[in-house]
């Protein structure tokens, strides 16, 4: 499938905070009024679009008069209290200029990990996009522990993108896209123009974060890609300092590093399976079992269990792996970690005689397993 077959009605553009500051580190009125510029641009065509925007703690900051991304979670939440105010008044300012409604939406990991939570974003962002409004999307850093953060708007960006179907997410960053070395480096690379596949070494190459404003960097955006591919979501990397690199990518304009969606792509359910939740365990299987998964379409029985590892309960998020620790699938466990290691190895008719009790034949049923991810 080529880039442009698909035709893009949903679009979902995430800038970061590297993107929205001057050299000193203060939120740049010129760069936020050419973002919601081009974002206007893209509404007057008629297309629905959500904002994922970093800048809250810069704006807290630049309010108290730090230079220094605070390193404390309290410290963080303070500064994100006093700047997502202010960066909404600036958001909701410029896009008035256009007659276009900004509407400010907060989230937490915990959103996306609860069922009926993850459904009433969905419901509320689809229903806010029915109004012509523009949600601009952030982590609530005023709440978020480290128990519940996303942690990086790329992620969130990409979450957000396979939650409402997104045809198109615009990951906007301080260099032109993926190269294969590192342009900063000051060494001769050159720029991967397209993606069709996430492969061991495409994630070799993305580095770590750079610059004091931000969290994220090309790692976190190679993990966005493949949230959003999985997801049928296709993803450009684009440089945010271009003037018109957002319009651009949404006209079909190559620019950037471009990632294209697998062909067939996760239903609602399994996106939110893979990928809203965060994985809390492992199990690890043997290789027929591997064989019953990927080629049979078959559900995860305790009898091709191996092992597992971490500490998980009923519900919870395993990655399934094989012998090799390769990643296979990803899926809700019907067994806790405890009970697996009694059973492991273990036809199903057997369960209830170790156990005590059983009350599911499958480990993971095939309906709560996503392979590839």
């Amino acid at each position: 499938m080529k880039f442009t077959d698909k035709p893009v009605k949903t679009v979902v553009v995430k800038v970061g905070t590297s993107s929205l500051v001057d050299d000193g580190g203060a939120i740049d009125d010129v760069k936020l009024g050419n973002l919601v510029d081009q974002l206007a641009a893209i509404k007057k065509r008629k297309k629905d679009l959500i904002l994922v925007s970093s800048g809250a703690i810069r704006a807290g900051m630049e309010k108290l008069g730090i230079s220094q991304r605070p390193q404390t979670i309290p410290e963080q939440q303070a500064s994100a209290a006093i700047g997502q105010g202010a960066l909404m008044q600036k958001y909701a300012e410029l896009f008035g200029i256009f007659s276009i409604i900004p509407a400010q939406v907060l989230v937490t990991r915990d959103d996306f990990n609860n069922r009926l939570r993850y459904l009433n974003i969905r419901n509320t962002l689809y229903t806010l996009l029915r109004f012509g409004c523009v949600p601009i999307i952030n982590e609530n850093d005023t709440v978020a522990t480290d128990e519940i953060r996303i942690g990086d708007n790329d992620t969130l960006s990409a979450l957000v993108a396979a939650t409402v179907g997104a045809d198109l997410l615009v990951n906007l960053s301080d260099v032109d896209g993926l190269y294969d070395g590192d342009p900063r480096a000051g060494v001769e690379c050159k720029l991967i123009e397209e993606v069709a596949k996430i492969t061991p070494e495409i994630e070799a190459l993305a580095g770590g974060t750079h610059g004091v404003c931000g969290i994220g960097g090309m790692r976190t955006k190679i993990e966005a890609a493949k949230i959003a591919t999985n997801s049928g979501v296709r993803m450009v990397i684009a440089n945010a300092t271009s003037p018109n690199a957002i319009v651009d990518v949404v006209s079909g304009a190559r620019a950037g590093t471009r990632f294209l969606a697998k062909k067939t792509e996760l239903n609602h359910r399994k996106r939110w399976i893979a990928f809203g939740h965060r994985v809390k365990g492992s199990v690890i299987i043997n290789e027929g079992a591997r064989e019953m998964l990927i080629s049979r379409g078959k559900s995860l029985l305790a009898a091709g269990i191996v092992g597992c590892e971490g500490v998980f309960e009923i519900g919870d998020l395993v990655a399934v792996i094989d012998e090799h620790h390769n990643q296979i699938a990803r899926g809700l466990t019907n067994y806790a970690a405890a009970e697996l290691t009694l059973i492991r190895g273990k036809h199903s008719d057997e369960i209830e005689t170790i156990l005590g009790y059983k009350d599911f034949d499958e480990v993971i049923h095939r309906d709560n397993l996503v392979l590839g991810v």
